[in-house]
């Protein structure tokens, strides 16, 4: 359950940036409207996944994680590019977010 609830929250996160962007700054009511709700969700999600998940191991799975995901929202959804580097960073991060869970004994989860 607790990955379920990290899931959730990553998803919400996203969900939230991304219509952060559609809000225009925060001039449209209903993007606003959902980006404060899915704020609001995602953390009470991640306060959930907390529960059981150390810190540290969680906030690399959704920081990482929803790095990803909104660099492909941005580019699927709002049409804007990356160029090299920033897919190279890109990579760093999840193969980051990798090492840290499967050769990190820092935290055990």
């Amino acid at each position: 359950m607790k990955y379920l609830y990290l899931a959730l929250s990553i998803v919400l996160e996203v969900l939230g940036s991304s219509f952060m962007k559609a809000s225009d700054g925060f001039s449209k009511l209903l993007p606003t409207t959902i980006t404060i709700i899915a704020y609001i969700a995602c953390f009470f999600f991640l306060s959930q996944a907390l529960k059981s998940i150390p810190l540290g191991i969680a906030y690399a799975i959704w920081g990482g994680l929803g790095i990803v995901l909104t660099a492909l929202i941005s580019v699927i959804i709002f049409k804007q590019s990356l160029d090299l580097p920033a897919i190279i960073g890109i990579i760093l991060i999840v193969a980051g977010v990798f090492v840290m869970n499967f050769f990190s004994k820092s935290s055990t989860h």
